[in-house]
């Protein structure tokens, strides 16, 4: 199954509206077997963060954006769940502290990126500093202009060092978001997630699409390329995802290290 609709082309300029928010490409045996198929995404993405780990010369980041309610979370425990917690990270960007806001922007996000064998999970990330920032006035826009090129070339960094960097914005519906907040409401179980704060940025939802537009056309590269995944359906959004992460763990030439000579070894 091939997911490249879903890729950001390096240097174009992207218009969201018209990139969609539900669909079924490269899949066509419906909602259950999808389902089923990340399950099996899940497993073998077990079985390959194993290999990954064993053979010890590579990184992973995987990157999720998105606006609120969109999956994040649920894409990371279904999707990346059955991991071994030895060898996988998730990492969240939350609303900077005084010591981070003491530094430079980057200087929070360097320390959790992954080191030979890892692979780490950013749940928001970097790339906040362009969107957030940007869309409730909190730098000049002479300064996080510059932050795209900052990005990139923090990126490459990372590329030439060994990382593998793919990066996924969850692209929902406006209709959608309404949906999944007022489930929120009617159910009192999801009230702890159900933030206020979430109303006051959807009233910005346009300024979102323009900051996030923007985010994509400036910064998917070949090394770090950005996928934006159809998001109203939870379960396709998950199965792009695991089907994506899979064939560039495949894609990575992955193998264990050389046995040592057990010959003549004997279990007393």
């Amino acid at each position: 199954m091939s997911f490249e609709a879903f890729r950001v082309t390096p240097g174009t300029s992207v218009d969201l509206a018209s990139w969609p928010t539900r669909s079924d490409v490269g899949w066509d045996r419906g909602k259950e077997e999808g389902k089923r198929r990340v399950e099996v995404l899940a497993a073998r993405l077990a079985e390959l963060q194993e290999l990954f780990y064993a053979d010890g010369g590579h990184r992973l980041l995987a990157v999720l954006q998105a606006m609120d309610t969109a999956g994040k979370d649920s894409t990371i425990r279904d999707v990346f769940g059955r991991m071994n917690p030895q060898g996988v990270r998730v990492a969240s960007f939350k609303k900077p502290t005084a010591r981070e806001l003491a530094h430079d922007y980057l200087w929070r996000v360097h320390p959790h990126v992954p080191g030979d064998g890892e692979i780490v999970i950013f749940n928001r990330s970097h790339y906040e500093d362009v969107l957030v920032v940007r869309v409730d006035g909190l730098a000049p826009e002479e300064r996080w202009r510059k932050r795209y090129d900052h990005i990139v070339e923090f990126e490459r960094m990372l590329s030439d060092e060994g990382t593998t960097i793919v990066k996924f914005f969850i692209h929902i519906s406006r209709e959608e978001q309404a949906e999944r907040l007022q489930a929120r409401l009617d159910d009192p179980g999801k009230h702890w997630k159900f933030d206020p704060g979430d109303i006051e940025t959807r009233k910005k939802w346009d300024d979102y699409m323009a900051a996030y537009a923007e985010m994509l056309g400036r910064t998917s590269t070949e090394f770090a390329p950005w996928y934006v995944i159809p998001g109203d359906r939870k379960w396709y959004r998950k199965l792009a995802i695991g089907e994506i992460v899979v064939g560039v763990m495949e894609g990575l030439g992955l193998e264990y290290p050389e046995a040592p000579d057990l010959d003549g070894v004997v279990i007393e």
